[in-house]
Parts: C-alpha cells; structure tokens; sequence
C-alpha cells in the first residue's frame, strides 16, 4: 500500500492523547553540526560559520524520514556576543515541519582558554500534515482533512569548550506545542527533548588525533538514547570514524578539510532494529 509507513505513523499519532506531533530531528554528525542541537553553541568557530546537511534515512521505505538543515553563526565584534540563524525541514511521509529560529549566546572567557556560552533561540514552527493525500480503500474522514498550524519555539542552552574538550546541555524545544485538528478529533503534542553533549581530543602524535563523543537525549514518552563515537584525525584534515547509536544503528562517517574554509562529510547509518531486513541504510 502506498505510503504505508507514513499512514501507520499518522494512526498512531492521531489515536492517542498527547502523543509525540515530530521529535528533534536526529543527525549523525551531530558533532559537526553543534548549532543544530545547542544553541549555546553560536560563535565557537570565532568566525562566520555556515553549514548545509542532507539526511535521508530509511532508504527504500516509502514516506521514510529526511531532513534539512541550514545554519549560520558567527561572533560579533567583541567576541563575548555571537547570533545565528537555524533552519531545519523534516518530513515523514506526508507529515511535515519547518522550523525557523534566530539564535543568541552570550560568551564567556574562562581560564586557561575556555569558553563558556549560554545560548537562547526563538522562532516558529509550521506543521503541515496532508492526510488528504493518504490513499485508503475507502473514503474516510480521519485522512480527508489536512493540518496546516504554526507554533511557537524557544529554545536554550549551555557549552563550555576548551582546546581539549567540550560539553554541552540544551533544551532546543521547551514549549510542548499542540496540533489539532478539530474538536472531532485527538490533539497531537510535541514533546520536549533534554540533550546532552560531549567529547574529548587525544593527541596521539603531532599528525594523529583521537576525538571520541557522545550525545545523550531525553525525550517524553521515548526510550532513552545514547550515541557514542570516535573519530581518528589525520593532519587536521581528514576525520574518520564509527558510531553507535544504542538499539538503532550503527555509523560509518568521515570528512575532509576540502580548504581552510571548506569542509565536506559524509555518513553513512545501518539500522540494527525492527527495520534492518526492509531499508537500505541511511545516508547523510
């Protein structure tokens, strides 16, 4: 049946009083992508930082999940101030949601060359849900009608780097918005992720580095995840590493300093759950 997943989704969010609406989108390469997960993270680059990412996951699976990320931060020019920009698209399915959120961290120096930020971001949300292009044996009103709302977000968050090592805490979404559709039907509500962050850089010799990180994330309603993976740094410019993420996937990932002010990765996602036997894999 077409669109099988994304109907057998939509039932489950649509049964169900406060039920998950779209959780925080889930990246590989979180550990490149700092902003997307932590908006105290704003400036840690010292200099203007844009960044694209494109994951498709589940391949294979119709209606599977992608996501969409573009961001941009930069410190202004004090240094103890920085600002930015996130905008992330995900979809599964039929189910959809746009987030647009303006960023502030405000930069401490400590000793010993440490950092530590505090970072807050605001925006919105738009949920677009069209059910109406569900196919289904027969007409039926829960698909008939589609969901187009805007919420609002707000965010926070706290990073502390230093040369070495870094850490971070973050709420990217502290209000539980709800979607619904009507008196006639359940409400969907979105749950509020806790994230927490981390990593650590061995230097082998002058040319070989090991970086190990993890990420670690609260969510209502959801088993607890926990991702652990390490990197080998060559030069400073190529990175290579595997990941795990605990009773969901495993990650083969790399990236090359393509220029002082390029960088290119790439990621590559195994599930190791339910779904192994029916996707190809997931690519980011």
């Amino acid at each position: 049946m077409r669109y099988l997943l994304a109907i057998l989704i939509g039932l489950s969010l649509l049964v169900s009083i406060d039920t998950s609406a779209q959780q925080q989108a889930s990246y590989a390469q979180y550990m490149f992508n700092g902003l997307a997960i932590n908006p105290a993270y704003a400036g840690s680059h010292e200099a203007l930082s844009v960044s694209f990412l494109s994951r498709f996951q589940n391949v294979g699976l119709e209606g599977a999940p992608n996501t969409q990320t573009f961001s941009a931060h930069s410190p202004l020019v004090n240094q103890r101030m920085a600002v930015g920009l996130m905008v992330i698209h995900d979809k599964i399915g039929v189910i959809g949601q746009t987030g647009i959120n303006a960023i502030y961290a405000y930069r401490i120096p400590m000793d010993n060359d440490a950092i530590l930020s505090f970072g807050l971001q605001g925006g919105i949300g738009m949920y677009n849900a069209r059910y109406s292009q569900l196919e289904t044996y027969q007409p039926d009103l829960l698909f008939a009608q589609d969901v187009r709302q805007t919420r609002p977000n707000f965010g926070a968050g706290v990073f502390y780097s230093t040369n070495s090592w870094y850490a971070g805490l973050s709420v990217p979404h502290m209000i539980n918005n709800v979607f619904s559709r009507g008196s006639d039907f359940k409400t969907v509500k979105q749950s509020t992720p806790i994230i927490v962050s981390g990593g650590y850089v061995f230097a082998i010799n002058p040319m070989f580095k090991i970086k190990p990180n993890f990420l670690f994330k609260v969510v209502d309603n959801r088993p607890v995840e926990l991702d652990l993976n390490a990197h080998l740094l060559f030069d400073d410019v190529l990175w290579v590493g595997m990941s795990y993420k605990f009773s969901n996937a495993f990650t083969l990932m790399s990236e090359i300093q393509v220029t002082d002010q390029f960088r290119f990765g790439y990621a590559y996602s195994v599930t190791t759950g339910l779904l192994r036997t029916a996707e190809l894999g997931s690519h980011e």
